[in-house]
This record gives C-alpha cells, sequence and structure tokens, in this order.
C-alpha cells in the first residue's frame, strides 16, 4: 500500500514537472532578450574631426588671396601695356590745324584737254585742316633756294620762298623745259610734317613728274628720302613713283609727312618735267612745315 502511493507521488511530480517545462520552455525561446542599452556618443571630437572645417577655411581664404594677388598683377600688367601704346602712338605736344594762307582761286573745273592716267580731279571742296603738332611753323620762308635752270626764263628764283602765292604775273618763275629741279635749304636738320606746293594754277594744268625729295646731303647723292613721286614711267630718272598725278588749283599740293613718321632733312628738293599745257617748268611757292631738331 505504502510502496503504491510513492510511485503514485513519484509520477505526479514527474507529470508537473514536464508540464512547467512545457510551458516555460517555449516562452523563454520566443521572449526577445531585453536590449542592451546603446552605448553614448562621446561629444569630444577627434583631432582630425575637429580641425577639418577650420582647414577648409583656411584653403579657401588662401585661394582667395593669391587669386586677388594674380588678378592685381594682370590689371598692372594691363595698364603698362596700354600706357606704352599711348605713348608709341603720341604726338609730339598738342595737335593744331596749320594756318596755310590761300590765293584767291583762278579757275574752276578739271582741265579739258587732259589725257593724264590715274589723275587725281579736284573734288570741288575745300581741303580739310591738316593737324600737326602745336608749334609746327613754316621753315621755308625766306630761306635760300637753288635751281637747276640757273638762269630762269620768268622771275627770279627767290619768289619761291617770299610768302607770295598769287598765280598773277609777277608771282612766279618759269624754269627751262625737260626735268628740273628747285632746292630748299632750311638752314637746319628739321623735322618735317608738312609740304605745300603751288606750281602755276592760273589755268587748269598738270604738271608731270613731281617728285620731292629730303636729305642732308646738298648734292642729294645719300641720305636721300622720296617723300613723293608720281612718276609712272621713270622719265625723271628717280625711280617709278606709286603718287597719283593732280591738278593745280589755289590750294596747292599738300604732302602729308606726318603719316610717314615727320621724316628729318635740311634740304628739301622739287623735280618737275613740263606740264599738260608746254613743256616748261613754273614754280610759284613752297613751304615746308616742320620743327627745327635741337
Amino acid at each position: 500500500m505504502g510502496k503504491r502511493n510513492v510511485g503514485s507521488m513519484m509520477k505526479s511530480i514527474s507529470l508537473a514537472l514536464l508540464v512547467v517545462a512545457l510551458c516555460f520552455g517555449p516562452s523563454c525561446k520566443k521572449q526577445d532578450p531585453t536590449p542592451a542599452p546603446a552605448p553614448q556618443q562621446s561629444t569630444t571630437q577627434t583631432p582630425a574631426q575637429t580641425d577639418a572645417p577650420s582647414t577648409a577655411a583656411q584653403v579657401a581664404d588662401a585661394v582667395t588671396e593669391k587669386a586677388t594677388e594674380v588678378a592685381a598683377a594682370a590689371k598692372e600688367e594691363v595698364k603698362a601695356a596700354v600706357e606704352e601704346i599711348k605713348e608709341a602712338v603720341k604726338p609730339a605736344g598738342d595737335m593744331a590745324p596749320l594756318e596755310i594762307k590761300l590765293p584767291k582761286p583762278m579757275f574752276v573745273g578739271t582741265p579739258q584737254d587732259t589725257r593724264v592716267p590715274n589723275l587725281r580731279k579736284p573734288t570741288g571742296k575745300a581741303r580739310p585742316p591738316f593737324l600737326a603738332p602745336e608749334g609746327t611753323v613754316n621753315l621755308a620762308k625766306d630761306k635760300t633756294i637753288k635751281a637747276s635752270d640757273e638762269m630762269p626764263i620768268i622771275g627770279e628764283i627767290s619768289y619761291i620762298t617770299d610768302g607770295d602765292k598769287e598765280a598773277a604775273d609777277g608771282s612766279y618763275v618759269e624754269l627751262a623745259p625737260l626735268v628740273q629741279h628747285i632746292t630748299v635749304d632750311l638752314g637746319k636738320t628739321s623735322e618735317i610734317h608738312a609740304i605745300v606746293l603751288w606750281h602755276y594754277h592760273k589755268q587748269p594744268r598738270v604738271y608731270m613728274d613731281v617728285v620731292v625729295q629730303l636729305s642732308n646731303d646738298p648734292d642729294f647723292i645719300k641720305d636721300v628720302k622720296t617723300v613723293f613721286n608720281n612718276d609712272d614711267d621713270n622719265s625723271a630718272g628717280m625711280g617709278v613713283g606709286t603718287d597719283r598725278p593732280y591738278v593745280e588749283t589755289n590750294e596747292g599740293k599738300l604732302f602729308d609727312l606726318l603719316s610717314q613718321g615727320s621724316p628729318k632733312g635740311r634740304y628739301v628738293r622739287f623735280y618737275s618735267n613740263g606740264n599738260t599745257s608746254n613743256d616748261l617748268n613754273h614754280y610759284i611757292e613752297v613751304e615746308v612745315y616742320g620743327k627745327p631738331v635741337e
């Protein structure tokens, strides 16, 4: 009786343990473990993290400073280049129009009996003022003058620099036929900006083989510069020129030497070889505008 009761108790205890195991085992497997507390982030930054923003700002400032220096240097270089160009093209002093007094006109129009190739005809308009450096004067006034024809047919050689530009009788010089020349001595080497030449302008005519030269040699053997030449076939022996022949008027012919760099010379020589009316050579006045070389 006792043994039977003990066995029954053991079975009951075993069954109870089995039930407990069945109840608590699955629940233990399904229950999530308590999450471990997340580690707190440290508020202390590493040296690399601390210096990064500061280094980037320093680099940006350095780049900006360098760019400013380069831009300033470039600006100065451009400014210097501009000033150099201005100085290169700057005329000698301020510019002013030449005061060229003209004689009264004697005719209007173009010669009707002229067959001159490449002729520059009168425009019928007044010549625009010629601008030259201030202080420019007529260096030829009353200066010594010589001619290849020492015995003019009409007039005196001194007429050519006396200031009288009229085409009336007693105002011009008539030289022999064929190639002739006159030479003005300015007295000293000068910088020449412009020359104005008056041949006979009482009638509409064209003078042939007009050549203008400068030199410091009175014989024009060396140091010769040709500033105008309309001799298209070298009949005057000064070389073939490319300038155009022109009709004589009361304005005379202005030769722009300023655009040629204002060449220097003491002597100015003028050639001609007859005209469309006859074979003679005529001169009324010559003006040479410039400044003596100091």
